[in-house]
């Protein structure tokens, strides 16, 4: 039972590395977005006979658009590691609460992908998880620090959706102005988000394993 508690304690170390590289990512495709706006902001060169005047916008274009494409695999890395985690921790809360895991194994995953799931399996699996390392009548589902995580993680997924929708109907230089505006802000609700996911990752964790660790928590 120990070294499976090491090694869960492990995997929060790694998820949170992970959460922060994404943290990170976010925050490179954020500069970029701004830089590119400043360039679309400012006033158009003189025309040259070598084109040269278009380098600075289709520079600045292929930076945001790599960045971008590095944020996406990124986002889906985390959502798997995320995904792992979970499951590790809900090994642990089944030894310790397993009447109170309201869902089944596969919502670990199919709560983070289907529609409408997606807005409270996951935060309902995290409550259950939370619940478990109490024991008597201290257990109690939820806490203000999983309610801000979760509306930060809603907001960031709502204004990310909004971003990345409007960005493949920008068709004129205003309208990809307006859009890279709407991804500073999706970018910092991200941002926001990974921070607090880190602190929900290491709390819950470092909470499960103490119970785990404790003969006078296990059920008997």
């Amino acid at each position: 039972m120990n070294r499976v508690v090491k090694s869960l304690g492990g995997l929060a170390l790694w998820t949170c590395g992970v959460l922060t590289v994404h943290a990170v990512v976010t925050v490179a495709t954020g500069l970029a977005a701004w830089h590119k706006h400043q360039v679309l902001l400012a006033p158009a060169l003189p025309p040259t006979p070598d084109g040269s005047e278009a380098l600075p916008l289709i520079n600045a274009d292929i930076w945001f658009g790599n960045l971008l494409g590095w944020w996406q695999a990124t986002t889906l890395a985390t959502l798997v590691v995320l995904m792992v985690w979970m499951t590790g921790m809900r090994d642990l809360a089944e030894r310790l609460w397993p009447e109170g895991q309201r869902r089944r194994r596969a919502w670990l995953f199919f709560g983070w992908v289907l529609p409408v799931a997606d807005l409270f399996v996951p935060k309902m699996i995290v409550n259950d998880l939370w619940a478990a390392a109490d024991s008597g009548p201290r257990r109690r589902r939820g806490h203000p620090l999983l309610a801000v995580w979760w509306l930060f993680v809603l907001a960031a997924g709502a204004a990310g959706d909004k971003a990345l929708s409007a960005m493949k109907k920008a068709d004129t230089a205003a309208r990809s102005g307006r859009v890279l505006e709407h991804v500073l802000v999706s970018d910092g609700l991200y941002v926001c988000a990974a921070v607090m996911s880190i602190c929900v990752v290491w709390q819950l964790s470092g909470r499960l394993r103490a119970a785990a660790s404790d003969p006078l928590a296990l059920p008997t």
